[in-house]
């Protein structure tokens, strides 16, 4: 193409933004989607908005490394740079091959970000991502680079520059300014650097070498030794300040053989494959971790169910009951701290919201319970992926030293769900059964997002990693380290890659020196996370073991369930005997309180001898059967009523026993008849007095029944999990960036067109003015002509707009026309036109 046939060069962002297309805008707007709320009214807002503080910030934070280290050498360059210079700070002297091969594509992401404009040969910075990355005295650039010559000798006096000419062998010129660009040159210009630099001593090239690659300052006395005073008198140290002084940016690049950054790095890091394990293995390990998933949750909520802990007064769980939850699951308590979060970001638990506030079952949670296993692990784990509040965080402190607790407020951190999808990501790119080195995960995802000034102190993405990484392995979406068959599903991934010959050599465990560059996962949008959940579970159906409809009785009063229990048998086993230990098979142990907790469900000892004949692959021993007709043939022989409360019996020998017994001095006890005690403690307090004791009374009404008593199943409203936290303005979708697109053209195309001379404003945005007589004799004017015109006009909303119509009819005070700017015939009230103004005739 010829320099005539070219088209000019843009003369600013919002003229670069003017020549994209709309697939280019789109792209944009994706990459960037704070620049769309709200909606700007045309393409010169938008490049404003572009290029505020705010906004360039947060487009910064999300580059990888080797992108941001492109965009660090574009501000320590010329403004403008060409490319080959921005090349010459990316590769160096040597010309490095992976630089130059992906520099184009870095650069590429900075232009469709709008964070670099121009063309090849006239590359421009934004000025406010140059202001954050230049270097200077406050804010040393990543680069490890100083100022120019030119900045560093402003504040310098002209007799001092000409001696440092002198000195470094150049003519003397008549003022500084040409002083200062004889002094740049020389500095640029490799040859003549090398020579001066041979003449150097080689303590003063001592110093220099601590200088290149930054901090560029140092410390000088007021009578500097001789190795500084060699390189002040040349320039090669220039002064700053009173005892500081700085190696000059041209100086640096030299030493460094033209780079910018000491380790460009072009390739993001390869994720490491730790050990290979065959997929058989990582499916049923991670199948194993989902049953006991679900059984931890049901075994939470299970502790909780007659009414949870207590809402502390700023929210959430305090550390004592936090201690005792952690006991109860028999797990450490940042651990029961997970698995109370999961369960509060699934809906399954929440506050009552009663005077005395505690943590209780949700009606939700009844209606997961009677889900197939392989479901209720699907509705576990899809509340896990975009929750945004952060587990790992309770035991800290927040910004104001307070601790944070589980369930209760600032555990929210916007970037988990999109580090967890980033880490589940990594994982699906390895072979099938290889579990990747934790630590080449972390650098991959700092390659991805380099952490900048203060976050270096607080790495919050790594520990995020970490603990996504953990916690997918306790749900069961990893197995042994490596992503399972439908945790690969859940993601909605694609299939693994194929093994490396040497995975396929190894056995499980080995270590194998597997690199792998992760396939792109993308994130799945609500709509396709129930499909991707609902494959999950059909994959991990088959993998979990059936629930049992029998136990194994033995002689030392125990049973043995060989593996999960039906949900009724569980059940009554749970209040028939207490839990002696959990695994793969739980042992329940029957003992006088569990029987006669059974009994005052309501069960009697023939319903318990049926219940265990019926469930039972071993004969019932005949210890347990005589434990159970022990406690029943005692059970209600004593009668607790209300009185303050009474006890009675038939058989006044056991009111004797009781009377004489120590153990009953603190109930308030007195004889009111041969076979009746009153008591000055309540029937509640009587009955676990005397079941201290050894008896076993049962509670009556005030009819003289026997009471049943069971459990009280305590639950909250019907409530809604919380929501996660956006991370800044969510992606917009193709029908709001198609809108979005179009009000943007529109609004550009009525403050760009032309106007004809005389007939419009001279302030860009300002809407034109004319009075009514002269708007409505212009619009009819158009309607004979077909012109098209330029109008102001304020809807019903009081809000103004600049629209380009083309007029077809006027009647009725209104006006009905093509309106250009939204591609469509609107009809709009004349009083609402602020004014016209005819276009130039080659507006088209």
């Amino acid at each position: 193409m010829s320099t005539e046939d070219r088209p000019p060069a843009p003369r600013s962002l919002a003229e670069a933004l003017r020549g994209r297309d709309d697939v280019s805008l789109g792209a944009l707007l994706r990459s960037r989607p704070d620049l769309i709320t709200p909606v700007p009214t045309d393409l010169t807002q938008l490049a404003t908005r572009a290029g505020t503080r705010a906004s360039v910030v947060r487009a910064l934070e999300r580059l990888d490394r080797f992108t941001l280290q492109t965009a660090e050498a574009l501000a320590v360059a010329a403004d403008p740079a060409t490319y080959d210079e921005l090349l010459g700070l990316m590769a160096g002297d040597d010309a490095d091959p992976a630089v130059a091969q992906a520099l184009p594509n870095a650069l590429g992401v900075l232009r469709e970000q709008a964070l670099v404009w121009g063309g090849d040969d006239r590359l421009r910075l934004v000025r406010t991502a140059r202001e954050l990355l230049a270097p200077s005295p406050q804010h040393p650039s990543p680069t490890g680079v100083g100022p120019t010559v030119q900045e560093a000798t402003a504040g310098m006096s002209p007799g001092r520059i000409q001696e440092i000419v002198t000195a470094a062998g150049l003519p003397s010129t008549h003022d500084s300014v040409s002083a200062v660009t004889s002094l740049t040159e020389l500095f640029t210009d490799r040859r003549r650097m090398a020579a001066l630099l041979a003449e150097a001593p080689a303590d003063s090239l001592d110093v220099l070498e601590r200088l290149v690659w930054g901090p560029p300052y140092g410390q000088v006395t007021a009578d500097p030794a001789p190795r500084l005073r060699w390189l002040l008198d040349r320039g090669l140290l220039l002064p700053t300040a009173p005892g500081t002084v700085v190696l000059p940016r041209e100086v640096a690049l030299h030493l460094r053989r033209g780079l910018a950054h000491r380790t460009p790095e072009p390739v993001p890091p390869a994720v490491e494959a730790a050990a290979v394990h065959r997929p058989q293995v990582v499916d049923s390990t991670a199948a194993g971790q989902a049953y006991t998933a679900l059984a931890t949750v049901e075994e939470l909520l299970k502790d909780w169910d007659e009414g949870g802990p207590t809402v502390l007064r700023a929210g959430g769980l305090s550390v004592r009951d936090l201690k005792r939850t952690a006991v109860a699951l028999d797990v450490p308590e940042p651990v029961a701290a997970f698995w109370v979060e999961l369960a509060y970001a699934a809906g399954l638990i929440a506050p009552d919201g009663e005077a005395d506030e505690r943590y209780a079952a949700t009606p939700a949670y009844d209606e997961w319970l009677e889900l197939p296993a392989a479901e209720r692990w699907s509705r576990l784990v899809t509340a896990w992926l975009p929750a945004t509040r952060t587990p790992g965080l309770v035991g800290g402190r927040d910004a104001k030293d307070r601790t944070l607790s589980a369930l209760g407020p600032g555990l929210d951190r916007s970037a988990a769900p999109e580090v967890r999808h980033r880490v589940l990501a990594l994982l699906a790119g390895l072979p099938e059964g290889a579990a990747p080195a934790a630590e080449s995960v972390l650098a991959r995802l700092r390659w991805e997002r380099p952490l900048r000034g203060a976050q270096r102190e607080d790495d919050l993405r790594s520990r995020l990693a970490e603990w996504a990484l953990s916690e997918a392995e306790l749900l069961g979406v990893t197995g042994r380290g490596a992503l399972s068959a439908h945790g690969r599903a859940l993601l909605g991934a694609p299939a693994a890659p194929a093994k490396s010959p040497e995975a396929e050599s190894s056995g499980p465990g080995d270590k194998l020196p597997v690199h792998h560059r992760p396939t792109h996962v993308p994130t799945l949008s609500p709509a396709e996370q129930p499909v991707a959940s609902a494959a999950a579970a059909r994959l991990l159906t088959p993998l979990l073991p059936e629930p049992l409809d029998h136990v194994l009785l033995q002689a030392d009063l125990t049973a043995v369930a060989p593996g999960p229990l039906r949900r009724p048998l569980a059940d009554m086993l749970g209040v028939l005997a207490d839990v002696e230990s959990k695994g793969g098979a739980t042992v329940y142990r029957f003992t006088p309180g569990s029987v006669r907790r059974a009994l005052d469900a309501g069960q009697s000892a023939s319903d318990l001898h049926a219940f265990l004949a019926a469930h039972s692959r071993t004969p019932v021993p005949q210890p347990l059967t005589y434990l159970i007709d022990d406690v029943a043939r005692r059970h209600g022989h004593l009668r607790v009523g209300a009185a303050s409360a009474y006890v009675r019996c038939d058989d006044d020998a056991v009111l004797n026993e009781i009377l004489a017994d120590k153990r009953a001095a603190g109930l308030g006890l007195r004889r009111l008849a041969p076979t009746v005690l009153a008591a000055q403690t309540d029937p509640a307090g009587l009955l676990e007095g005397l079941r201290a004791m050894g008896f076993a009374p049962a509670a009556e009404s005030a009819e003289g029944d026997v009471l049943i008593t069971r459990a009280h199943a305590h639950r909250t409203p019907p409530r809604t999990a919380p929501e996660p936290v956006p991370d800044g303005p969510p992606v917009p979708d193709d029908t709001l960036l198609a809108a979005a697109l179009r009000a943007i053209r529109a609004g550009d195309l009525a403050s760009t067109t032309p106007r004809k001379p005389g007939t419009a404003p001279e302030v860009n945005g300002e809407l034109p003015r004319t009075g009514s007589a002269e708007t409505l004799a212009t619009v009819q004017a158009a309607v004979l002509t077909g012109e098209a015109l330029w109008i102001g006009y304020v809807n019903a909303e009081g809000a103004a707009s600049q629209r380009v119509i083309a007029p077809i009819r006027v009647e009725g005070g209104f006006v009905t026309a093509y309106d250009h700017t939204a591609d469509e015939v609107r009809t709009y009230p004349l009083h609402r036109i602020t004014g016209v103004a005819e276009l130039a005739d080659d507006a088209g």
